[in-house]
């Protein structure tokens, strides 16, 4: 009985699995890339803020991050990690952004409780942003950003694309593409 049940759950686990990745709209920018400019309304620690990624790019690399919707489970578990790994991206002259086209209305607290007051999280009605950067997904009839983390070098130059829906590896990615950046681009302050 227990091996029937664990082959049914394993089949059900492939049935998700493939069904997710047929809602996929493409594949995201890759690397080397120009990255599409981009100005999106957003919040850092509850407040209201206009993100331009051209403004951001004058300070050092980004670390841009698409995610499906505030509040969801992984992407709580993201915006967490995010937030823990913040203050080593800012050592080394990274800013990071998320960016979510679910539950757009929420992006204010979501900054606040979820990436703890540490990063701005944006919102993209309708994932027009995350379809510049060919990170879109459909999900219950609605058109959301995908589980995607890019670096991009102050050239506007993608350094790093990185497509996963498991929120865990895209932490342990952007730093190790901005920690190569560091190291090749020496800052003198």
């Amino acid at each position: 009985m227990k091996l029937k049940k664990i082959a049914s759950t394993l089949t059900f686990s492939a049935a998700l699995g493939l069904s997710a990745l047929a809602f996929n709209a493409g594949a995201a920018l890759p690397a080397g890339a120009k990255a599409p400019d981009f100005e999106l309304q957003g919040a850092l620690a509850g407040k209201p803020i206009t993100f331009s990624l051209q403004n951001a790019l004058q300070k050092g690399p980004v670390v841009l991050y698409f995610f499906p919707a505030a509040f969801s489970a992984g992407c709580t578990i993201e915006a967490h990690d995010f937030a823990e790994a913040t203050d080593d991206f800012t050592k080394m002259g990274a800013t990071v952004i998320g960016v979510t086209a679910g539950n757009t209305e929420q992006v204010s607290d979501f900054s606040k409780l979820e990436c703890r007051d540490k990063f701005a999280v944006a919102a993209d009605p309708g994932a027009k942003v995350a379809g510049e950067y060919q990170t879109q997904m459909q999900m219950k009839g609605k058109t959301l950003s995908d589980r995607t983390s890019y670096v991009i070098a102050p050239d506007g130059k993608i350094l790093l694309s990185y497509t996963d829906r498991n929120p865990e590896t895209h932490i342990e990615k952007t730093l190790a593409a901005v920690k190569q950046y560091d190291a090749a681009h020496p800052r003198t302050h």
